[in-house]
Order: C-alpha cells, then sequence, then structure tokens
C-alpha cells in the first residue's frame, strides 16, 4: 500500500469530535467504502480497535456497525478468521442519498466546500514539502470517484492546517461521496478531473498558491454542477 493511500486512510479513522455518535461513524465508514480507501472484502479493525481509534465506546462502534450491515455496506463473519468485512456499495444507495437533500441545501454546502478546498490547495502551495507532493501524485490513479476523495484529502494534509484537514474530513462525512459518485460521470464540455489534478499539483509542486486555489475551485465547481443536475434529473420536479 502507497504512503498516500496510507496517509488519505489515516483520516477515516482520526478521532471524532466528542459530541459525534454513531451515525458519524457510520458516514465515515461509509464513505470510505464507497470512495474505496476500505476495499471490497477487506477486514475492519475489532470494536475495540475502532473505538480506540475513534475515541468513542465500544457500544457506539457495535451500533454503528450493526447500521452498516443494514446498508448491505459490512458483512459479519463467525468463527476463526471471522469480523466485520466491506462490501462495495450499489449506485442505487448512492442515487436514494442524493434524493434526501434538497437543492438549496445542496448548494449551500458545496458552495462551502469550494472556498474550504481553494484554501487548502493554497496554503498546500506555500508550505508543502517534496514528501507532500509525493504523497499527492501517488493519488493519481485508480477509479476516478476513489482518486478524487484520496487527492483532496493528501492536499488538505499538505496544507498543514489541522482544522482545515478537520472540514475536509467533515465535508466527506456529509457530501463527498455524493460530489466523487462514479454514479457521476464527467463527460462533455466539463473537462478532465486527471488532468485538472494535475495541473493542481504542478501549481503546489510550484508554490503557486493563487493559481492551486483557482484551479481548485474551477475544478469542484465542474464536480458541483454535474451533481447539481443529476438533482434536477432524478429528484426535482
Amino acid at each position: 500500500m502507497g504512503t498516500g493511500r496510507t496517509s488519505a486512510r489515516s483520516a477515516v479513522f482520526a478521532p471524532l469530535d466528542p459530541h459525534s455518535r454513531a451515525e458519524t461513524v457510520v458516514r465515515r465508514l461509509s464513505d470510505a467504502i464507497t470512495f474505496g480507501l476500505l476495499a471490497d472484502a477487506e477486514q475492519l479493525p475489532s470494536e475495540a480497535d475502532l473505538a480506540a481509534q475513534f475515541g468513542v465506546s465500544r457500544v457506539t462502534v457495535r451500533e454503528a456497525l450493526v447500521a452498516l450491515r443494514h446498508q448491505n455496506l459490512l458483512e459479519t463473519r463467525r468463527g476463526r478468521g471471522g469480523g466485520s468485512f466491506v462490501r462495495a456499495p450499489a449506485d442505487s444507495a448512492l442515487r436514494a442519498r442524493l434524493s434526501e437533500l434538497s437543492l438549496p441545501s445542496l448548494r449551500d454546502s458545496t458552495d462551502h466546500y469550494v472556498a474550504i478546498a481553494g484554501a487548502a490547495a493554497r496554503l498546500a502551495a506555500l508550505r508543502a514539502g517534496a514528501d507532500d507532493v509525493k504523497r499527492i501524485e501517488e493519488e493519481a490513479t485508480g477509479p476516478l470517484h476513489r482518486v478524487e476523495r484520496a487527492f483532496h484529502l493528501e492536499v488538505a494534509a499538505a496544507a498543514q492546517s489541522a482544522r482545515l484537514a478537520r472540514e475536509e474530513v467533515r465535508f466527506g462525512a456529509e457530501l463527498g461521496t455524493l460530489l466523487w459518485s462514479p454514479v457521476i460521470q464527467p463527460g462533455g464540455t466539463t473537462g478532465d478531473p486527471r488532468a485538472e489534478h494535475r495541473a493542481i499539483t504542478s501549481a503546489i509542486a510550484a508554490g503557486d498558491g493563487d493559481l492551486a486555489r483557482r484551479l481548485t475551485e474551477e475544478h469542484i465547481e465542474k464536480a458541483v454542477e454535474r451533481l447539481v443536475n443529476l438533482h434536477l434529473t432524478l429528484v426535482e420536479p
């Protein structure tokens, strides 16, 4: 496993806010499963280990795992070698989740994320070292919907701002699965997301904060446009 993917995965198991409950564990793990940070058929850590990593009780973890099983994102195996194992989700689950959101709330959340991700990219350009850039570049391969989430997590980590990193993780828990969903395929005039990643990474490596921010904002706004169009198609009359 590459260092970039390891770094991105570490955000999955970062301690939760003290006021968080099982639903936050559910959302964080479900997004990690959807993005492939937790692979299909991969075994999760034990309940005790998850509780320690998230900073919650085992009862909270157990409640979250039950909810994930009900969503068909986990399966439990008994006996030797047993435990909780990841099940990759179907596209229909993502479409159902989108239908739960109103268009105004969707636009409000994504506008906030554009500002957060742009600021993170600008700071990454000012603060990232060669190792940080290398970790960002390592997220360039694999299915696009998985690459997107890991790429932006690495950029936020390279910004060296704990608050921005937490905001990136929080957004991922709130809406990131939809924004980078495999249901929403780029095409037409929306550009090439992988080429946009390379351009953002180059700006960060060159220390050009204004360019890195602008390219990141444009990149995310294209994804927002695709998501809004899908919402209009599936949800709005």
